[in-house]
């Protein structure tokens, strides 16, 4: 890969686009065009093997797909919770195992979207750890964030209802007001990392496609923020930076400019690494 490939200039960075980019692409989500492979990790061992996953679209930079989707529902106390699928009992190379696997809007969601840079060996993506999925606040990136919520505070959909405008001078106002949060992690010994967006974007999209209809609630989104590349931490509209990498409005990683879009979702096909155990 070229010095260019890994660190893409600005004027070229839209040839790392797979699939249809923008807000307006989300209706064609599941395009045949869209799947990328990462066959870097192998099969084998408990729960792992090719994966298609829905994520949201990787747009620049190194990183091999976009960051796996993680479908949300709002529930009746009005807390935004990430739903887990159902534990199946499956036979693998001859032993049962036990895999969690869940059919959602016309597609197969399962906890091997997850299974990546070293997440398959955390307790809270086992199939049977027990969690109210709920989010929780993990704050630090966004000034309201911070005034509205302790670590570890459930966030509550009352306090998104400025989504349509909210703004913190990186890109433009009003595309989505995002928390940073922490999912299936209370007394696990690691967190999973996750960014949850409210977005008007979302809503129309969801009008209008099964999957997202099924996966999102009210306009909420959400994905496990973990960059597919080396493993750090994007960051969604929190640098001016990012502005460079035509990323402003969308999910940045800095130590690799590896860049990506929220709002519109595609396959990945990879190799999920499985489990330990």
């Amino acid at each position: 890969m070229s010095e260019s490939d890994k660190y893409p200039a600005e004027s070229g960075r839209r040839r790392f686009v797979k699939g249809v980019v923008g807000g307006a692409a989300l209706a064609g989500v599941g395009a045949a065009g869209s799947a990328t492979v990462n066959s870097l990790t192998t099969a084998g061992g408990v729960g792992g093997g090719q994966t298609v996953a829905m994520t949201i679209a990787h747009t620049g930079g190194p990183a091999p797909r976009g960051l796996p989707q993680i479908p949300v529902r709002v529930n009746d106390d009005g807390y935004i919770e990430g739903i887990w699928p159902e534990i199946q009992t499956i036979e693998e190379q001859g032993i049962e195992i036990e895999v969690a696997r869940e059919e959602i809007g016309g597609r197969t969601y399962a906890g091997e979207w997850f299974q990546y840079c070293g997440i398959e060996s955390q307790e809270n993506i086992r199939p049977d750890f027990e969690s109210d999925n709920v989010f929780r606040s993990n704050p630090g990136s966004y000034d309201w964030q911070d005034e509205t919520y302790d670590a570890g505070d459930r966030i509550h959909v009352d306090d998104f209802d400025d989504y349509d405008s909210w703004g913190n001078n990186v890109g433009n106002d009003g595309v989505g007001k995002p928390a940073t949060v922490t999912w299936r992690s209370e007394d696990a010994d690691a967190n999973l990392n996750a960014v949850v967006i409210r977005s008007t974007q979302i809503e129309e999209a969801a009008q209008e496609n099964e999957w997202i209809d099924a996966s999102t609630d009210q306009g909420f989104m959400a994905y496990l923020n973990v960059c597919t590349h080396f493993c750090c931490i994007p960051g969604y509209k929190e640098l001016e930076e990012s502005a460079r990498y035509d990323a402003d409005d969308g999910a940045y990683c800095v130590c690799h400019q590896s860049t990506y879009d929220p709002f519109t979702l595609e396959e990945a096909l990879f190799v999920a690494r499985p489990r330990p155990e």
